[in-house]
């Protein structure tokens, strides 16, 4: 079986996320990776580098720069002529290519995948990852999501794949990039954080999170989240937001403060290496999957703690 992995990238470096999708892709069959961009040459040079990839499609057009779905979808159809299985991270951007390429070859896309059982059999989560499905397809080609914290990234070198030129339609004339506003912060990115620190409603308001949950982060290089909760309420913006409608996460270790631990938020970091909860209530689910648990008044543990870095 031959697969094709859909590269995340910023037109100058291979994102985190491929790394787990080309480990995953490879229990299928043989890896090739597609490079869709706009002067992206050195991506797929360091594409080609990924252990086990065996050759890098590399797509280089005006149209691909920004990775618009409806112009990416149409060449990823097409090179699926020659290839059994699709494969994407389960990211943002990744999640809005698959289902338009799964609706252009007419067949059911499977996502979020935990595990590969065989040819076309996978694990994924259902009911907030309460529950796991095994799932078998029946199409004669696969388009997959893959959720990255479940599978071990690929070594970025050692690899010695082949690049090869492709093209498509290029602009289907559907969408247009207008603009991004970026958030940019000196602390790790979530999704590859080592640790994490994450706060939840019971820190009142955004002053008090950021004096709160801030100087330890810091101190622990740690990046930051929240639970809905507190992004729902206004203490950080959306893109700090773990759990089942935000960022899936596994880092070495977590630190929810103040998260009671609804279903919602244990489903985006549960794959966490450690988990500390510090709540000072000692009936929150959240002491359930917690590895430490501290019942505590968080407005006196965390500055005492952060204190003792």
């Amino acid at each position: 079986m031959k697969t094709l992995v859909w590269v995340e990238h910023d037109n100058a470096v291979v994102k985190d996320a491929t790394l787990a999708v080309v480990t995953a892709a490879a229990k299928l069959g043989e890896v090739h990776l597609l490079v869709a961009g706009s002067g992206c040459r050195a991506v797929a040079d360091a594409a080609a580098q990924i252990a086990g990839v065996g050759k890098v499609h590399l797509a280089d057009n005006a149209a691909y720069e920004h990775g618009l779905a409806e112009n990416v979808a149409p060449l990823v159809a097409e090179l699926m002529g020659h290839h059994d299985a699709f494969v994407v991270p389960a990211t943002t951007t990744g999640k809005n290519i698959a289902p338009r390429v799964a609706a252009l070859l007419d067949v059911m896309q499977i996502s979020d995948i935990l595990s590969v059982e065989g040819e076309k059999t996978f694990t994924r989560p259902i009911y907030a990852g309460n529950a796991i499905a095994t799932v078998e397809s029946s199409d004669a080609k696969l388009v997959i999501t893959v959720r990255g914290t479940a599978f071990a990234k690929a070594e970025a070198t050692g690899g010695s794949g082949t690049v090869e030129d492709v093209s498509g339609a290029g602009d289907a004339g559907l969408s247009a990039f207008v603009g991004a506003e970026l958030a940019k912060s000196e602390r790790p990115e979530l999704t590859s954080a080592k640790i994490i620190v994450s706060g939840g409603r019971a820190l009142k308001d955004s002053e008090t999170f950021e004096s709160i949950i801030l100087p330890l982060a810091d101190k622990l290089g740690a990046g930051v989240g929240a639970s809905r909760a507190a992004v729902d309420a206004g203490y950080v913006p959306n893109d700090y937001q773990v759990g089942q409608t935000g960022k899936i996460v596994a880092p070495e270790v977590y630190i929810a403060v103040g998260i009671s631990g609804a279903i919602q938020h244990l489903a985006g970091m549960k794959d966490s290496k450690t988990i500390i909860a510090i709540n000072k209530d000692e009936d929150a689910p959240i002491f359930q999957v917690a590895d430490i648990g501290l019942v505590a008044d968080l407005f006196t543990a965390v500055p005492e703690l952060t204190g003792k870095l």
